[in-house]
């Protein structure tokens, strides 16, 4: 089989791999805003399978690139296929990609919800516990930060 043809059948199971990663995603979405732990866990069980058969995929796509004279520190694959004339390999790639974009946001918006979760859980248990609410500042990235001694707010 020619390395084009290869590279067609990787990129086509890549969208259908991540069709069903966004799908799981969309699903880890639902039990988030629904505070579905139970499934929760088996959709990361299966999210983190899917991954790691992206991974390989992608690294079996680099070799097959390589073998075809893409050199990785060139740029991006998909300027090595335009320049190649071939149209068909590069719209699968654009696809794939378009679609690998659109899971890592909807991954990322997931992240933030169970950051925020976590956060509120830390606070509620420390209220829980009897804690003291420690004075909080916001760092430069958002963030709470306890006013510690070290924290210097002004100098002279």
């Amino acid at each position: 089989m020619a390395a084009i043809d290869e590279l067609k059948e990787l990129l086509a199971g890549d969208i259908r791999q991540l069709d069903i990663l966004a799908d799981i995603l969309n699903q880890e979405k639902t039990c988030l805003s629904n505070s579905d732990v139970r499934k929760l866990g088996s959709l990361t069980s299966e999210k983190n399978t899917l991954l790691e058969q992206i991974r390989e995929s992608a690294k079996r796509k680099i070799r097959l690139l390589v073998a075809m004279g893409f050199r990785p520190d060139s740029g991006e694959p998909s300027r090595f296929i335009r320049s190649a004339g071939l149209p068909d390999l590069l719209a699968l790639w654009e696809e794939a990609d378009r679609r690998l974009r659109n899971c890592q946001e909807v991954n990322q918006t997931n992240g933030r919800v169970i950051s925020h979760m976590q956060k509120r859980l830390s606070r509620l248990t420390d209220i829980f516990r009897g804690v003291s609410g420690h004075q909080k500042l916001y760092g430069a990235q958002g963030e709470q930060k306890a006013v510690s001694h070290s924290t210097i707010l002004a100098s002279a």
